[in-house]
């Protein structure tokens, strides 16, 4: 009779241990679900507020883009200037031209005139970089000119530069938002064979890009 006592309460103690082990085992699965639970929350409330954010990135570009179209209408007409928008990223493509003298880093009146409008709409942009690409075509630079300038690359910076130094002093755009970029003829944006094609090929272009730091 002793023996079956003890035998009965090894069995009640095991399953008691057994109850309280499967006890905390399901309380700690419900901590991780409902942890889990609140991680999809997070997330996707996140995800929610990025895509907020980026509709009103591209609404403030839209605005961006529709004052320089309206502004630079007329350049636009006579195919002197394109302006390109993919959602938060926008360009300004300038004939080189309509800014500078054939074989020259030096502005002229015109482009003068054209780089303070851009830079006037340019300005009042946020959280955005400017940088300023020099382009050429695939043409050497003439011999007359290789002194100064002894390839592609060298005019396509020295441009950049002068473009840059024009929105800083006569735009005030700070100086720590814009960037001056040489890109040589490595990057046409039609084909180098045809004269319409190398015209567009020696461009300006000034793109608001995002600010890495922002």
């Amino acid at each position: 009779m002793k023996i079956t006592l003890i035998v009965l309460a090894i069995l009640i103690l095991g399953l008691g241990t057994s109850s309280i082990f499967l006890w905390n085992e399901n309380q700690t699965a419900q901590s991780e679900i409902n942890s889990l639970k609140a991680n999809v929350n997070a997330m996707n409330d996140a995800l929610e507020m990025a895509e907020i954010i980026k509709t009103e990135q591209i609404g403030k570009m839209q605005i961006t883009y529709d004052s320089l179209a309206g502004d630079l209408r007329k350049e636009i007409e006579l195919g002197q200037v394109k302006i390109k928008q993919a959602e938060s990223k926008l360009s300004v493509s300038i004939l080189d031209k309509v800014l500078f003298p054939s074989g020259k880093a030096d502005i002229s009146e015109e482009g003068q005139k054209i780089l303070k409008r851009v830079g006037s709409i340019l300005k009042n942009t946020k959280g955005k970089i400017i940088r300023v690409e020099g382009h050429t075509d695939n043409v050497p630079i003439h011999r007359n000119l290789q002194k100064q300038y002894p390839s592609n690359w060298e005019l396509s910076s020295a441009r950049a530069s002068v473009v840059v130094k024009y929105l800083n002093e006569n735009a005030n755009i700070p100086g720590k938002r814009l960037r001056a970029v040489g890109m040589g003829p490595f990057h046409p944006v039609a084909k180098n064979s045809t004269a319409e094609g190398r015209k567009w090929n020696r461009r300006v272009e000034i793109a608001l890009v995002p600010d890495p730091h922002k």
